[in-house]
């Protein structure tokens, strides 16, 4: 089956997901590797038996601002940045146009947090963890997570190889966000991490020294070492402990959405559509060593 990716979402990248999933056939029961009782499921995934919060709409929550690789220019709705482009994928193989898609703020922290949502689904870079999970379902996984470092060139981490050479650094990054567990559990530093509302911050702090360097996930890595830092650097990746960190779209506690969610996120996976949408917004690991 070939993937209807609309052109706000891929542009030139179309083709090449045509290429690819031409030939691949769908898995209609493909394993969700995260929460989600099946129990709640909506008996079909189409949006006239999806209990949205506007009928016949489907409401993506996400943070404002909205930062790259995963969303372009601060506007979700553009299509453009990796979880823009999951996010239509998604909405359209549960049935919905791109225009019965309404995009609303919701901060960080507000998203997981316990009680009523104010979105249908959020994305939002969140990593799923037993934690969270106790708050909020998640579909199947999207996107394998690294955490990295990043500084800036000239400075005492600029040349580290390894977790030993960040010991004595000054670090800091976002509350609330496994960078912020993987600085505070693998690297370990010897002085108290710097904790920031957003990457903007971490980023303003790191450009004036506050810190020596931030933790942040792979893909931001490289598009603040390449698009936004004077003199940027990625001093590498941080060692995977543990289960792998995976990204997944949020949705209430028992969600009646959360098996047709990640049904739609299983597909994705089987064709090829993510690793093509991976491609298409978001860097590799070259240039990124591994700390060890």
């Amino acid at each position: 089956m070939v993937s209807r990716i609309p052109s706000v979402a891929l542009g030139g990248a179309a083709l090449l997901l045509a290429s690819v999933t031409a030939c691949s056939p769908m898995e209609e029961n493909s394993p969700s590797a995260t929460s989600g009782p099946s129990s709640s499921a909506a008996a079909t995934c189409a949006p006239a038996d999806l209990k949205t919060l506007a009928a016949g709409k489907l409401t993506i929550g996400t943070d404002n601002p909205a930062y790259g690789p995963w969303f372009s220019d601060n506007k979700p709705a553009n299509g453009k940045g990796f979880e823009s482009a999951v996010a239509y994928q998604v909405a359209e193989r549960l049935g919905y146009q791109q225009s019965d898609v309404v995009w609303t703020d919701v901060t960080f922290l507000n998203a997981v947090a316990p009680g009523p949502k104010t979105y249908d689904i959020d994305v939002n870079q969140f990593s799923i963890t037993d934690e969270r999970k106790a708050a909020v379902d998640f579909s199947s996984p999207y996107y394998l997570v690294r955490q990295a470092v990043i500084t800036t060139k000239g400075s005492k981490i600029a040349g580290a190889k390894s977790l030993a050479d960040l010991k004595t650094a000054k670090l800091g990054a976002q509350v609330g966000t496994t960078s912020y567990q993987a600085l505070t559990e693998v690297i370990k530093p010897s002085a108290d991490p710097s904790v920031f509302n957003n990457n903007d911050d971490a980023k303003k702090a790191l450009e004036n020294g506050t810190v020596d360097g931030i933790v942040v996930d792979l893909p931001t890595a490289f598009y603040m070492t390449g698009a936004e830092l004077d003199n940027g650097v990625i001093v590498g990746q941080l060692p995977q402990v543990g289960v792998p960190e995976q990204f997944g779209i949020v949705l209430d506690k028992n969600s009646p959405l959360t098996g047709c969610v990640s049904k739609a996120v299983d597909q994705l996976r089987n064709d090829g559509t993510l690793a093509v949408l991976e491609k298409t917004w978001l860097a590799g690991s070259d240039g990124a060593p591994e700390l060890s």
